[in-house]
């Protein structure tokens, strides 16, 4: 008799969808961990300005994944991969089902896709040359030598431009050439969430970021690891730090902030209907649609 697969309940959707609330509620209903696919939620120090769950709402649901790099140790994609991995086989282990929620589409797809990233291993002096370079020459360079990885990283990403030339300078092929996937043992159900409202959920969340202390938390983040931080050149950060320095005022980063952040949940509705496949819930009633599709994916696994 064949091995029953387990179910991995995946909630994806662009950044400020209301994926943090509704899916503690469906991990509380459910009994399930959460495990974190945003990729600057990975790192600790990083709170308001990835609009990470707040302490209470990690009392109420076990989260996994959050915290587990310092902001100056970046993690490439095989690295996360692994360590995810390694944690939903742990949760599987009494469980026939784990959750995972986020945005990061390229993290998601490494482990629902079993994407075989590459193993270059980080080169250090590199990664310095390329931090003096500047991320906009660095970019230009990456869109020459690899244009599908620069159509998939955003133009501001530097942490993943950096990535993508350090493989291509330590074998002489592109990232994109060196991927291969190998579909992992799991079912797969995957929901989405796609407000009408997105632009002005995104405005909401935007000021709210700075009311909540982003500027101060940035400031925070240059004590502890100077201004050439690559993650603060992220949406957000980038902005405070500009006004740390006097180039912005308040007023002028919310409003950058605001326009980046459309800027990339428009990025992450393409990968979405490009690389994924979900049931898109309704605005309506997401939570109880979920329960529903969550139990019908259930049933589904027990009878192969």
């Amino acid at each position: 008799m064949q091995a029953t697969k387990p179910l991995i309940i995946v909630l994806l959707g662009p950044t400020a969808s209301g994926k943090t609330e509704i899916s503690i509620d469906l991990a509380a209903k459910l009994k399930l961990g959460i495990h974190n696919i945003d990729s600057r939620q990975l790192y600790a120090g990083m709170d308001i300005g990835t609009a990470k769950p707040s302490k209470e709402q990690m009392n109420r649901v076990r989260h996994y994944l959050i915290d587990i790099r310092k902001p100056d140790e970046p993690i490439t994609l095989k690295e996360f991969q692994e360590t995810a991995q390694a944690s939903l086989k742990n949760s599987l282990k009494n469980n026939p089902m784990a959750f995972l929620v986020g945005g990061s589409g390229l993290y998601l797809k490494a482990l629902t896709s079993g994407l075989r990233p590459s193993a270059v291993p980080p080169i250090q002096d590199l990664r310095k040359q390329l931090s003096e370079i500047g991320q906009q020459e660095c970019y230009q360079i990456l869109k020459s030598s690899d244009p599908n990885a620069s159509k998939r990283i955003a133009p501001a990403d530097a942490v993943r431009t950096q990535r993508a030339l350090e493989v291509l300078f330590a074998t002489g092929k592109s990232i994109t050439q060196q991927e291969s996937a190998e579909p992992p043992p799991w079912k797969i159900l995957e929901l989405g969430l796609n407000p009408k409202n997105l632009r002005e959920r995104i405005a909401k969340r935007t000021t709210q970021l700075y009311k909540n202390g982003l500027i101060e938390e940035t400031e925070q983040l240059i004590h502890q690891y100077n201004q050439d931080l690559s993650l603060l050149q992220t949406i957000g950060y980038g902005e405070a730090l500009k006004v740390i320095q006097g180039k912005l005022t308040r007023t002028k980063a919310i409003e950058i902030t605001n326009l980046r952040t459309n800027q990339f949940a428009k990025r992450q509705r393409t990968w979405f209907r490009r690389q994924h496949n979900p049931i898109w819930l309704n605005d309506e009633e997401p939570l109880r649609e979920a329960l529903s599709l969550i139990k019908t994916g259930l049933d589904s696994v027990k009878q192969t």
